[in-house]
């Protein structure tokens, strides 16, 4: 089953940003470009090089007018608890999204009832909160910011000319394709 165009679910959860805790709903979210980064669990192997490629490129992600959202089934304590014991988590300034209840990881369908843990996925959701591109891959693999990056961009551009589409390894300035009638079947 795709979720291609599947709007979210309504949620509330706790979050850890900047030395706080703060609610988010699904409010927050609509009205700009958000990726939810669903990741297994805070003090772990592969997860914190994954979120710290994501700060380092968080403020780019901003200036294109795309949150990121972490996400684990950890609660927003244990989220303060690796911040306040990581030098590398402590460099995170986006939302740490706790979903202790696995309530974001089933909406997601990202949940591994076994474990209570997530899978590592990777949502972009467009200002309607609908998401517009998404993977899901083995826990045992990390996922690379730029790629992201490039797909929101490419997400953002398709949204803005909907008679454009994007070729592989497109980016802002490259040239894109046109379908004409001849060339629909083969999209």
């Amino acid at each position: 089953m795709s979720f291609i165009g599947k709007e979210i679910g309504d949620f509330k959860v706790q979050s850890f940003i900047n030395g706080e805790f703060k609610e988010v709903v699904k409010a927050d979210v609509l009205g700009k470009w958000s990726v939810f980064f669903f990741y297994p669990a805070d003090f772990t192997f592969v997860c914190p090089t994954e979120l710290e490629d994501l700060a380092d490129k968080y403020e780019e992600f901003k200036k294109i007018g795309c949150e990121i959202y972490s996400v684990s089934c950890d609660s927003h304590f244990v989220h303060k608890a690796w911040h306040d014991a990581s030098k590398t988590i402590r460099e995170i300034k986006y939302p740490m999204l706790a979903d202790p209840t696995g309530a974001l990881a089933r909406d997601f369908d990202v949940m591994t009832e076994s474990t209570g843990m997530a899978e590592r996925g990777s949502f972009i959701v467009n200002t309607e909160g609908r998401i517009v591109a998404y993977e899901v891959i083995a826990g045992n693999v990390g996922r690379n910011a730029d790629e992201l990056f490039r797909r929101v961009q490419a997400s953002q551009f398709v949204a803005e000319h909907g008679d454009e589409v994007c070729p592989a390894r497109w980016k802002p300035g490259d040239k894109t394709l046109k379908p004409s009638l001849d060339l629909v079947g083969l999209l």
